[in-house]
This record gives structure tokens, sequence and C-alpha cells, in this order.
């Protein structure tokens, strides 16, 4: 098995990690999928990433139809407007690899494919958009991790991907605990992304700042006690699922970075989704249903709804 003809649907942050990998082979097809002024918009502009402008190849979701791999890195808000193009671009051969934050984005894109197309998936990727360029430290970064979640499926998949990552630059790992890798990783998102996006604030405060630190603290205990109920089992997952790629003190997560430039949030992926599974539960999650206001809020505010000035 080879995957010769990879499409990326969604060319953020996360995309542009790994169209930067994958343009260095080029012997695949790669491509990215958009359509009307985004794809005209790409197709001149290009994609600036550390400096360098890319221009890979731009395809509506009927002309990327039946690529071997669909890379999808949208953001959690514009994943259920996406649906059908992806859809439209998972053919019956198409691996599918969701790069997304969350704990239930291959759920929602098994409700239009099989879900056994899709490869479970996280990516760690600590980057920052400055004007119209993405910028991130390829040597720091964690890199993708992926594995089969019904390991019966054999590792076919599996050794296709790692020889599509061979000698990309890009940094990567297979795992046989691939859902415990993904609650791993929203453990960390939960808390560390949204309280410094409440305090607006460089990630150091959870470092020189106790109050910043207990907010934090308090959002984690709530992703520990849904997970234990649900039977994650933290301890299985690879020793770096315990921490994020390397930044410094002055580094904003995504969810700051989106209220810094006035876009809504992943908050529903996070707090949000945090709330919904402790209602199921029955485990209160105060601490993040303040957080999902109050992010709420300041998305409000960023758009202009209660400005009395």
């Amino acid at each position: 098995m080879k995957y010769q003809s990879v499409a990326i649907l969604g060319a953020g942050a996360v995309g542009s990690y790994v169209m930067w990998g994958l343009a260095k082979k080029k012997e695949i097809d790669l491509c990215v999928v958009a359509s009307g002024e985004r794809k005209a918009r790409y197709e001149r502009d290009g994609f600036v990433i550390n400096g360098q402008v890319y221009h890979p190849a731009v395809r509506t979701p009927e002309e990327a139809a039946g690529v071997d791999l669909l890379i999808v890195a949208t953001k959690y808000q514009a994943l259920r407007p996406a649906l059908g193009d992806i859809q439209t671009v998972a053919g019956g051969h198409t691996t599918v690899m969701s790069l997304m934050n969350g704990v239930d984005s291959e759920e929602i894109i098994g409700e239009v494919i099989d879900p056994s197309q899709i490869v479970y998936s996280l990516i760690k990727v600590a980057s920052e958009r400055k004007g119209n360029q993405v910028v991130f430290d390829p040597e720091t970064t964690i890199g993708i991790v992926y594995g089969e979640a019904d390991l019966s499926r054999g590792t076919g998949r599996i050794e296709a991907l790692n020889d599509l990552f061979a000698g990309t630059g890009l940094h990567y790992r297979a795992t046989d605990v691939i859902r415990t890798e993904i609650w791993s990783k929203f453990r960390l998102n939960v808390p560390n992304n949204q309280a410094q996006a409440m305090v607006g604030c460089g990630v150091g405060a959870y470092r020189d700042s106790e109050h910043v630190a207990f907010l934090r603290d308090r959002l984690r205990e709530e992703v520990d006690r849904i997970a234990e109920k649900k039977g994650i089992d933290f301890d299985k997952a690879d020793t770096s699922s315990t921490f994020g790629s390397k930044v410094r003190d002055r580094a904003r997560y995504s969810t700051l970075q989106d209220l810094d430039a006035g876009r809504h949030t992943e908050v529903d992926m996070f707090a949000g989704a945090v709330v919904r599974m402790g209602r199921e539960l029955g485990i209160p999650t105060p601490y993040n249903e303040f957080t999902y206001h109050m992010i709420k809020a300041l998305e409000e505010k960023n758009d202009g709804k209660f400005d009395y000035e």
C-alpha cells in the first residue's frame, strides 16, 4: 500500500505544517482543497510558511475526488460546514486523517463517510500567524501521531503513512493507543489554551502566577474526572503526550491567537465539549462552564455586540 496522492482540507497553521513537509516529496501529487474566492486567492498568493512561499495545486472537492489520503485540518467550527466537501473528496479507497483538536472530529466525519476509512490522529505544532504567514520551529515541534483505533485492521495503512512522512522533515510516530493519545492532547489543550485566553497573557504566566495556574489546574481536573469515567488510562500514552511543543514564555496558544485576531475560537470543542460530556455523565464542570461563557463573551465583545461607546 502506498499513498501517492494527498489532499489537505484546511490550510491554516496545521495544514501549513503538513504542506511544508510533504512539499519536499516531489513524487506525490499534493493539493489543497478549496473553492470559489478562496481557491482564487490561494492560487494567486500561495502560502507563506517560515518565510518561504509555497504554491501547491489548489483543487475543488470535485477535482480532488478519490485521492489516496485526505488530511482534514479545519477549525472545529468549520468542520460540519465542510462535511459535504469531505464526502465528495473521499472516494471508497480514500484514507482520512483528522488533525484537529478535540476528541470527536473522527466521530463527526464518520457521519458522512465509512468510519473504517478513518485513521485516528492528532498533531502538536506550536505555530503563530504573523500577517499572512505561518511560523513554527520544525525542530521543537512534536508533530503528528496516528494509529488504528481498531488494531485488528493490521498495519498496512500505518506503514504507508510512515513511508509518506519519511524524509519530509515532519516529526511523526505511530501508536497502538491512539484514542488515549488524543485524550492526552485534549487534557493539555482544555486548560492551557483556555486559561491564558481569558487572561490574555503568554504561557509564562502559568509559572509566574499562582492564580493563572489555579485556573489551569481546575480546568484539567474536570477533564480528568470525565476521562476516568470513560475508561481513559493516561498512563498508557507515550511520555511525550504529557507536554506540548516547546514554546517561549510569550507564546499565545490558538484560542488566544483567535481572540487577538478578532476570530471566533474553538471553545465549543474545548470547554463546550467538557460541559456536554459532564452533563451526559453526571459530572459537574463549573470551571469549564464559566470558561465557556467567558470566552463566548470575549467573542461577542470582538464582534461589537456590546460596544456602547
